[in-house]
């Protein structure tokens, strides 16, 4: 039997950070410590639905679309709205122009996500008007260093109507949004120069939106970046969620060093170029690696020995939110990707002698090209697998 280095959900959901398991060649599981670091505390969606916050240090399983849970993998953000969930600060101005009322704002009027009474009602009215003069919204503008920007908010109807609203891109253009009953997380992106760019929550007669609006809403964000991160509260000033940090070292044991298998199954959350599954060379300066990762809107796979390239494959696309399982195989002069049971890339040239890899982590944990994902799944074995094998592991 291989040796077989398996980690993923249900080995992190003790959060003690010792969550890798060792298949020696007996058969035998065995318990290998596994570092996890995060500086800051950070927000899950729990087995409940609900937001919790993870102290720092500690790993997230993620609830959010699946029942088993994920470790959720992200790079550091930061909130830029100083009030994620007071609207009654001055920060949030309270703006109306023509026949429309300001809106109205009573705080913590509703329960959250998070499932405490701390989300605010916010009533909007345009009184029936019709022009772009007319509009009731809320904003608050900060200033960004310019690229892709997120705003994002949860948001319900506080009666039995659904209301259409506009939540404003960051670069001015609008989108229009149902709200209903049950709490929707929405977001919008934008590239934008650098800037002062506003987040703003409106009812505007020329953006078809409803007339009159009773909602509850809660967990503003404003984030850099192309997509929305999970939710980071601010109370005050502007916070930042630190960086995942998954990874270990001295593992020679169950890393394959001439040839090998690496397993992952994940839901990628942008289109970032990133490792998501690294072993290497732990000593800083000494090259040699074989990695899965994510780069130019494609799965690839890269192989490193002593300085030498051995191979670069480049597999298919991938799409936000989608599910994969992809496994490498590498081997002398037979190397092969598979990606949701298809072949996807081989090469027939790597000669990978050997690097003492030791190191194994989500993402490279010496240059930290850091990943976004939910990992539901990962394996090593120090053994190169068939193409049936690789099949069967990877089909969906």
């Amino acid at each position: 039997m291989a040796n077989t280095l398996k980690f993923g959900a249900g080995n992190w959901a003790t959060k003690e950070g010792s969550t890798l398991a060792y298949n020696d060649e007996n058969g035998n599981f065995k318990p290998l410590p596994f570092d996890f670091t995060r500086a800051s505390s950070a927000t899950v969606v729990n087995q409940q639905g609900l937001i919790e916050t993870v102290g720092s240090g500690l790993p997230r399983i993620d609830f959010l679309g699946n029942t088993k849970g994920a470790l959720l993998l992200e790079m550091s953000r930061t909130n830029l709205i100083p009030y994620s969930d007071d609207f009654t600060q001055s920060t949030w101005q309270k703006q109306s122009a023509g026949v429309a009322s300001a809106p109205v704002v009573t705080s913590n009027y509703s329960i959250s996500p998070a499932g405490t009474l701390n989300a605010d009602r916010i009533i909007f009215n345009i009184e029936g008007g019709s022009t772009s003069s007319d509009f009731s919204q809320i904003t608050d503008p900060v200033t960004v260093s310019g690229g892709d920007v997120s705003n994002s908010v949860y948001i319900k109807s506080n009666t039995t109507a659904n209301y259409t609203m506009s939540l404003v891109k960051p670069d001015g253009n609008f989108t229009t949004i149902l709200v209903t009953t049950e709490w929707q997380r929405f977001e919008v992106n934008a590239s934008v120069p650098s800037a002062s760019v506003a987040f703003r929550l409106r009812l505007r007669g020329s953006e078809s939106t409803s007339d009159f609006a009773d909602v509850s809403v809660w967990g503003a964000q404003l984030e850099e970046g192309s997509f929305a991160s999970s939710y980071i509260p601010t109370s005050g000033s502007a916070t930042t969620r630190s960086e995942d940090n998954a990874y270990q070292q001295n593992v020679t044991q169950v890393i394959g060093q001439s040839e090998g298998t690496m397993f992952i199954e994940f839901i990628p959350k942008d289109l970032s170029t990133l490792q998501i599954l690294y072993q290497a060379k732990s000593s800083s300066g000494v090259v040699g690696q074989i990695d899965i990762r994510l780069q130019g809107g494609l799965i690839r796979a890269l192989a490193n020995d002593g300085g030498v390239n051995q191979f670069f494959i480049n597999g298919g696309s991938y799409t936000v939110g989608t599910k994969y399982k992809v496994a490498l195989r590498y081997k002398l002069n037979d190397s092969k990707l598979y990606i949701n049971g298809t072949d996807s890339g081989s090469d027939t040239t790597c000669n990978f002698t050997g690097s003492s890899l030791d190191q194994v982590s989500f993402a490279d944990s010496l240059y930290s090209f850091l990943p976004s994902i939910d990992l539901l799944n990962a394996r090593l074995y120090n053994t190169a697998l068939t193409d049936v094998e690789l099949q069967a592991l990877t089909t969906i």
